[in-house]
């Protein structure tokens, strides 16, 4: 009976997997985390904090200022972890409200400065990348030590001054015609490069076919043509110099 009522008297949590359990005992953390499980405690002077370190995402509706001075309307989601062994440690110097004082407050900093660098045109193109890396490297410059990591920050939205969106697919337009029409002219010189090698390649064996008739050459398919037409049977008129035939006439047998 005795156990009952100290156990009634206590208070119990339960963990989940994919968190971690902070200790405050008469307004001060535990030092150590509790990990997932059945974890009983004393209500009076201890509470259980239960801290989420899977990954998180959060989505921030955020303005970006550009490089020319222009402002443009983005959706940005960040993905971070809390570190389990330093929960305790962030809602010591931070608070339970770690995610919006913090890690959107830092976030808010890392954008702006990182887009001040760069066009309102490069968030719509292949630089869209590379500011995300740039705003994730910042952000996890300065929560170093803090207890969180960083996985990613994603660009789900962008939305352009008024005008310039268009202005920008007609200049990616005009550059995919331009690079088109670069693919045609190298395709026509490949072409005319083509024939120029198998014209040079037929005008070389040309070349070497008239050095090799040389009149001792000639001479020998002369007789050669005369003995082809002796040995023929049908009667023939030949007119010759002597060095070439020329039939002029025959019986058609």
């Amino acid at each position: 009976m005795v156990g009952l009522l100290a156990l009634l008297e206590s208070g119990c949590a339960v963990i989940n997997q994919g968190e971690v359990g902070v200790i405050r005992r008469w307004g001060r953390i535990d030092e150590q985390p509790v990990q997932p499980g059945l974890v009983f405690f004393e209500p009076v002077s201890t509470q259980v904090l239960r801290v989420p370190v899977r990954l998180t995402t959060v989505t921030v509706d955020f303005t970006l200022p550009s490089k020319e001075g222009l402002n443009v309307d983005a959706q940005i989601s960040i993905l971070y972890r809390v570190e389990a062994e330093k929960a305790p440690q962030v809602l010591g110097t931070i608070g339970e409200n770690y995610e919006e004082e913090l890690i959107v407050a830092v976030f808010r900093s890392a954008a702006a400065d990182v887009s001040a660098h760069f066009f309102a045109r490069d968030l719509y193109s292949s630089e869209r990348g590379h500011i995300e890396k740039e705003i994730k490297k910042l952000m996890t410059e300065v929560l170093q030590g803090r207890g969180f990591a960083i996985d990613a920050v994603l660009m789900k939205a962008i939305v352009l001054p008024a005008g310039l969106a268009k202005a920008i697919e007609s200049k990616l337009a005009a550059e995919q015609d331009a690079e088109r029409m670069q693919f045609l002219i190298q395709r026509e010189k490949l072409e005319a490069d083509r024939k120029r090698i198998e014209a040079e390649g037929l005008r070389d064996a040309q070349k070497i076919v008239a050095e090799g008739l040389t009149d001792p050459v000639l001479r020998l398919r002369a007789i050669e043509a005369f003995k082809a037409l002796a040995t023929s049977p049908n009667a023939k008129v030949i007119v010759t110099d002597g060095k070439s035939p020329l039939q002029v006439a025959g019986d058609g047998r």
